[in-house]
């Protein structure tokens, strides 16, 4: 651990400070679920009342290690290193103390501390509340690499921030603990801070203008919202009830014809918005969408009443299948892909996603230019959607699941919203360079749906998520495609 030199700094619990939340709990059920599974997730939440009971009587310590034993025995400590990237800081960042952090932000050198195994909080600390430390539990890990549930005696929290300063004192301690606590840092530091926080009295000059963290725009995970005990069980409650509604759903869009799919979703929870006039098209219309989720154009066609094929970047075998639109898969040539995108345009209209990947906050990614060289009838289209309790997409997991995630919410709903077919003089046709086409529609859908543009690429999303880029396997449902293609087979007399 190395010494942090005289500066002015911070010392800040994480629990109940930096975040409002005093207890992790749900960040390990986070790690349940994700990391390991259902059963798992659900044995934790059977678990509760008895962790619930010792914090009461005051063994908060024993609770604590047997939520920390439930969640990770037996995982693997790069799984939960995985959830720790492409989860939690999320669910970290929704939880912040704003108040808190720009105390903390204003010190030069800052340093966390929490009862949470620093494995899974230290991603998220020193990448977007730019920590330069974190002092938390260390797990047991065997010589296989997985947990043992475990954490190791590392000494005191007051011993290990005196060994990281050495000589120096902390400026300033920020946190709800007591500071007669002999356990706790607070008696080492020059000033101490508890909460509720007077941002004004604490701000320094040239720090005024400190609004929000770095903000997360890239995460994976399949719960929607952080799963306290309260939020769990419902979850668990709605999970057979899903089931058979994404079943029904997506038999009713495969079978029933497409004029007649946005009313009949309607009676089973569903809804779509439609804003803006859609284009009375006479053939070869470009319809540049938004990306959120793999049922972009699926929608956009239920919409406009027909089949509309749509270019894909990289997604399963298996989702092409049970798609009920024509999809076009492109090589990543440019030269190839430029030659099927003008042949489908010959035959009509087509739907393209030119962020070539899907992005769950409000951000667009940067649009390939692609599109813009091929033709100038472009009609931008913003696509948005509203979930309660299920993402339908994934950058770790199996891409073959999310329409179906889609469908198991109580109420998906997606927005349409058209926007006018660019002008002109807005196009490749007036001399404008592909790539300003490209930012240009990429600016008017942002401000369409209120969000902020970036230059991020589907390589950026997943290297920080999976860590590869991006690129699906089909050689991992190989072994599902022959009976799904039998029973789209057996269906496809009953599809219009």
């Amino acid at each position: 651990m190395k010494i942090i030199p005289s500066m002015e700094s911070v010392v800040a619990e994480l629990e109940g400070t930096l975040v409002k939340d005093p207890d992790p709990y749900s960040y390990f059920m986070l790690i349940a679920f994700e990391a390991s599974g259902l059963i798992r997730f659900t044995l934790l939440l059977l678990l509760w009342p008895i962790i619930r009971f010792l914090d009461l009587v005051g063994m908060k310590d024993a609770g604590f290690k047997l939520t920390t034993f439930v969640a990770v025995v037996g995982v693997r400590l790069s799984d939960i290193e995985s959830v720790a990237r492409a989860v939690l800081p999320k669910f970290y960042m929704d939880d912040v103390d704003i108040d808190a952090w720009r105390v903390f932000s204003q010190y030069d050198k800052k340093v966390v501390v929490t009862k949470t195994p620093r494995v899974m909080v230290e991603r998220f600390l020193k990448d977007h509340l730019k920590a330069d430390e974190v002092i938390g539990s260390e797990l047991v890990v065997n010589r296989f690499g997985y947990a043992m549930g475990f954490v190791r005696d590392v000494g005191s929290d007051s011993g290990r921030v005196a060994k990281l300063f050495g000589d120096e004192t902390p400026s300033l301690g920020l946190g709800g603990s007591s500071i007669n606590d002999s356990n706790t840092f607070f008696s080492l530091c020059e000033e101490q801070c508890h909460p509720p926080f007077n941002t004004t009295d604490k701000l320094l000059n040239g720090h005024r203008d400190l609004n929000r963290p770095l903000p997360v725009i890239f995460h994976d995970g399949r719960l929607v919202k952080r799963p306290t005990p309260f939020i769990a069980l419902l979850i668990l409650l709605w999970l057979p009830i899903g089931v058979v509604l994404a079943v029904i759903r997506m038999s009713f869009g495969l079978i029933l014809p497409f004029w007649l799919v946005p009313y009949v979703t309607a009676v089973f929870g569903g809804g779509v918005i439609v804003k803006g006039k859609p284009p009375a098209s006479s053939g070869g219309v470009l319809y540049v969408c938004t990306h959120r989720t793999l049922m972009d154009p699926v929608i956009l066609s239920y919409v406009l009443g027909r089949r509309i094929p749509a270019v894909t970047y990289s997604i399963s075998r298996v989702s092409e299948i049970l798609s009920p639109i024509p999809t076009i898969r492109l090589t990543r040539d440019r030269h190839v892909d430029a030659e099927r995108i003008k042949k489908e345009l010959g035959r009509g209209d087509l739907v393209v996603c030119p962020e070539g990947t899907t992005c769950r906050e409000p951000f667009l990614l940067r649009f390939s230019a692609l599109f813009a060289e091929l033709t100038d009838n472009i009609v931008p289209v913003a696509m948005n959607y509203r979930v309660g309790f299920f993402h339908a997409t994934t950058a770790r997991g199996w891409k073959g699941l999310d329409p179906f995630f889609f469908f198991m919410n109580p109420r998906p709903i997606y927005e349409v919203t058209f926007l006018n077919q660019l002008p002109a003089e807005a196009t490749c046709s007036a001399g404008k360079s592909p790539h300003d086409v490209a930012n240009y529609v990429q600016r008017i859908l942002a401000a369409t749906l209120g969000f902020e543009c970036t230059n991020f690429t589907r390589k950026d999303k997943y290297r920080l998520l999976a860590g590869n880029d991006g690129t699906v396997s089909n050689a991992k449902s190989s072994w599902l495609l022959g009976s799904i293609r039998k029973v789209v087979s057996t269906c496809k007399p009953f599809i219009h």
